[in-house]
């Protein structure tokens, strides 16, 4: 960006009264005004913060950070750790969501919407700060996504605390209760024994000897899981937080500690860019939350902002974005925020009632916002 300079009054020659005129007039609009690259923003438009779910101290700790000055990046890490230090739901941040092996690990995105640059962790051990480990790896990294323990590594090797546990008493003992049920329900499918903690081996119908059976096991698994209570309020849940700042640039972030009882080495769609999220400032942005592992086959967020790119309000963005899913998974729950870079926002959910939170400079404090599905 180019960057000019107004001379002072005193600078201008006295006869120039033509000059002066302007000057004074550039100094008006200077305080009305915020120049953003090749446009003019109003500045009473921003800063704005928008957050999946009533995550209230999340989204507060956000404004204070972007309405003090902070960047677009710098305040979606902010709220985003805010709701893992607060273990917002039990379902961010460490103790909770224990998988498989009563293990809780950690998915955390950050994209800046101006530079399109993206920082990510996946199931990630042993650290606690899930969004700022992201951020991590976006300032010095070339990469965009590091998983497992060689992303814990990284992120303590760039001063983060651990290694630390980060079970909880509440998630060890909603393990223990888990595998006294027999480890149902579970995220498998197509294998055996069934009602059991395993090994699991696949099933005999997964033979090429009957390609029939193994259409109609799948058919009739599928049916079968898409009834099982994985995803929920407090089973399965992501902070999705969108922040345009002062000079309106977007950022968006993302942290959850994933689905309860997971697979061990699952990674949801909270560190898939596009999916939990997706931000370009001179658009707009969106953040998602729910049945990851059949939302992140269609990248809702990514729809979204081209949806609006081309012109579309965010309330049909949104709306058009969860339709899609819909259509292909009827059972699936879910839902989006869409964001303009104006700062109007809509939301749109299915197979539950979905709240989300905004807080923007004609607010006294966070308001929240609920959306039918």
């Amino acid at each position: 960006m180019g960057y000019f300079c107004i001379p002072s009054s005193q600078q201008l020659p006295r006869s120039n009264s033509l000059l002066k005129r302007l000057f004074l007039l550039a100094s008006l609009l200077s305080l009305q005004l915020q120049v953003l690259g090749h446009g003019v923003v109003e500045s009473e438009q921003y800063p704005l913060v928008v957050s999946t779910w009533p995550f209230l101290e999340a989204v507060r700790a956000a404004w204070r950070a972007v309405d003090g000055g902070s960047s677009a990046v710098n305040a979606v890490v902010d709220g985003c750790a805010a709701c893992e230090e607060l273990r917002c739901d039990g379902t961010v941040g460490p103790g909770g969501s224990p998988d498989e092996n009563g293990e809780t690990t950690i998915d955390a995105l950050v994209m800046d919407g101006s530079t399109m640059e993206v920082g990510a962790v996946g199931a990630m051990r042993y650290v606690k700060d899930g969004i700022k480990a992201a951020r991590l790896v976006m300032q010095h990294t070339e990469h965009t996504l590091l998983v497992g323990e060689k992303a814990s590594e990284f992120a303590i090797s760039m001063g983060l605390p651990g290694p630390t546990d980060l079970s909880s008493k509440e998630s060890i003992n909603k393990w223990a209760k888990w595998k006294e049920s027999k480890c149902q329900p579970n995220f498998r499918k197509n294998v055996l024994p069934i009602n059991s903690c395993g090994p699991y081996h696949p099933s005999p119908t997964n033979s090429l000897e009957h390609p029939e059976e193994i259409c109609s096991n799948t058919v009739q698994m599928q049916t079968m899981n898409s009834f099982l209570p994985h995803v929920g309020l407090h089973s399965h849940d992501t902070i999705s937080m969108a922040v345009i700042d002062k000079m309106g640039h977007i950022a968006v972030g993302t942290s959850t500690n994933g689905a309860t009882f997971k697979i061990p080495g699952r990674v949801g769609d909270g560190p898939i860019v596009g999916s939990s999220a997706y931000g370009d400032s001179e658009v707009g942005a969106c953040c998602a939350t729910g049945d990851g592992d059949v939302m992140m086959r269609f990248l809702p967020c990514y729809q979204v902002v081209e949806s609006m790119r081309l012109g579309m309000e965010p309330k049909l963005a949104a709306r058009d974005a969860i339709a899609r899913i819909a259509r292909k998974f009827p059972n699936f729950v879910g839902a989006v925020v869409a964001v303009n870079k104006t700062g109007a926002h809509a939301g749109a959910c299915h197979g539950w009632t979905f709240k989300y939170s905004v807080r923007s400079p004609a607010m006294a404090d966070v308001e929240v916002f609920t959306v039918l599905p």
